[in-house]
């Protein structure tokens, strides 16, 4: 079954695919009962790079990483398949779900299998889209019968992995769909409603459409403030992917997102922290986090303690606030983040580096405020 999988989902040193992903201080990511038997044994050097570890190594949650394994599991094929001679064809599958006298069990039994079939054969999206099938899914989606639904998105969501289909889905009507399933859906509807809006979002003029959407925006942020934990981490991604257009990040603020993504990346969510380092570009963002006072606090947290990717947005997040204000400047440099940040100007991480040295040439120049 593993060999259905991407590589970058195995672990490299049981060629499994992971449960729980880690981070070792080489960069390299292994899957966390694997790693711990290898320093268990003695050894402190990163299996792949050989280089020396500390005798106590941290090993930082891959959280992007599980998320992405996590959304591919639950699409993925069972252990064993049936005789292809006896599988219906994909296009009768197709005919069920589009047929409106389908009775339920036969449309919730076509879309699973057209799930798996088209999770690994673009010629099969390509014929789903082409065939009419795309406004039948969607129905589906809107449909009162949570299994149903769930299952359309699951779809969905592999009709989405190709950019041919991208804008062409938003043009057929998914947007609304997904962000109605965002507001009512059930967790796991919304969930996949999220990772399906961050799919869409790799094209950039779609950026613009989802953000411009109503209540699209707001639907993410309220998720982020009450979702279970598999929501709020799929909905911050998708408010990442968004936010990368400009006029989507005073849309996010003004929806109330900031002072939601300081909570939870106080919480331990760094990818929160990706999202303020997004936010943090527009003078909205920066007005509100400079308005929060345990903003910094959190920001420190994450830059102390870290994943290497936290602390490269933690770094560029307290950067820009300081660069806007002589106030937040002045309490970053009593919070001892020079001091931290001179210690990281020796960091492998060229990206942590200069992140590091920037924000130590921005502090140097900084007049302390009492």
């Amino acid at each position: 079954m593993a060999t259905q999988f991407p590589d970058d989902f195995k672990c490299p040193i049981s060629l499994e695919i992971m449960s729980d992903p880690v981070i070792l201080s080489s960069g390299h990511t292994f899957d966390r009962a694997s790693i711990q038997r290898w320093l268990d044994s003695g050894h402190r050097t990163c299996p792949i790079t050989k280089l020396p570890l500390p005798d106590h190594p941290p090993l930082i949650p891959n959280h992007a990483l599980r998320s992405l394994i996590s959304n591919y599991t639950l699409l993925s094929p069972p252990k064993s398949q049936p005789n292809p001679s006896q599988q219906p064809q994909p296009q009768t599958l197709i005919s069920a779900v589009i047929s409106p006298s389908s009775p339920l069990n036969c449309k919730l039994d076509s879309l699973s299998q057209l799930t798996r079939l088209s999770k690994l054969d673009h010629a099969l999206r390509r014929q789903l889209t082409e065939s009419g099938a795309v406004s039948a899914v969607l129905n589906c989606v809107s449909s009162t019968e949570t299994v149903l639904q769930e299952k359309a998105l699951s779809l969905l969501l592999n009709l989405s992995l190709d950019d041919d289909n991208k804008v062409g889905l938003v043009a057929e009507g998914a947007i609304g769909r997904v962000v109605t399933v965002l507001r009512i859906g059930s967790p796991d509807s919304r969930a996949l409603g999220c990772t399906i809006l961050t799919s869409l979002a790799v094209v950039e003029v779609n950026k613009a459409t989802i953000g411009a959407y109503p209540n699209a925006i707001q639907a993410l942020v309220t998720l982020l403030n009450n979702g279970k934990v598999r929501e709020v981490k799929e909905a911050a991604t998708a408010l990442y992917a968004i936010c990368s257009f400009p006029d989507n990040r005073r849309r996010a603020v003004e929806c109330g997102a900031v002072p939601i993504l300081v909570r939870i990346g106080g919480m331990g969510l760094e990818r929160a922290v990706e999202v303020l380092s997004v936010l943090v570009k527009c003078k909205e963002g920066r007005e509100e986090m400079g308005r929060i006072g345990r903003c910094l606090r959190v920001l420190v947290k994450v830059i102390k303690n870290g994943s290497e990717r936290g602390i490269q947005c933690g770094l560029f997040t307290l950067n820009s606030l300081c660069c806007y204000s002589e106030e937040i400047c002045g309490e970053a440099k009593r919070e001892g983040v020079l001091e931290i940040c001179l210690g990281l100007v020796e960091d492998y991480n060229e990206k942590v580096r200069s992140n590091a040295l920037s924000l130590v040439q921005t502090l140097s120049g900084c007049r302390l405020v009492e």
